[in-house]
């Protein structure tokens, strides 16, 4: 199983949290790719090229609850080249400040999960939120999360008729 982590950010918080899951995790799986969202659009989600993925959208919140500015293209393309992505499973790590944009906080996680899902796409477990108020490395969290969250997706992968969330 191949992980394929996607990144959205202003301040590039995101892809350092990237980057420590990368080292966490490789052990856990066959390979582990970053992608800045730059440029990308859905086809990143093409069949062929998530066969054997799990993808992991690792974003930021930017302003009033939008998704970064690398992010804009990848996200309006899941609208307006929508497309059923029922072939893709996939996790959320929202990066946010919870005392400063309480309510629009995690929002850039939020709205890239939903658009998912009213694709057909299916997210395994919850979304874990990193707040960066309150005083915790994002990084280390991010990756023990996602630790967890890649041995559970491994687990439901080898059970029969296994689909939808982790428990």
């Amino acid at each position: 199983m191949k992980l394929k982590i996607l990144v959205g950010s202003m301040t590039h918080t995101a892809g350092h949290v990237a980057q420590a899951i990368q080292m966490e995790c490789a052990d856990l799986v066959s390979s582990v790719e970053i992608e800045w969202m730059d440029g990308l659009d859905i086809h990143v989600f093409d069949a062929e090229k998530s066969v054997d993925s799990l993808f992991l959208v690792c974003i930021s919140t930017y302003g009033a609850g939008d998704v970064p500015d690398n992010a804009q293209m990848l996200f309006q393309s899941l609208e307006a080249q929508a497309r059923y992505l029922g072939h893709i499973r996939y996790g959320v790590i929202a990066l946010g400040d919870s005392m400063a944009h309480e309510q629009t906080y995690g929002f850039g996680g939020k709205r890239f999960d939903e658009r998912l899902q009213d694709l057909g796409a299916q997210r395994l477990g919850d979304i874990c939120f990193l707040d960066s108020s309150d005083g915790t490395l994002p990084e280390s969290r991010g990756a023990e999360w996602c630790s967890a969250w890649i041995k559970a997706a491994l687990t439901q992968a080898i059970q029969p008729g296994a689909t939808g969330s982790l428990s």
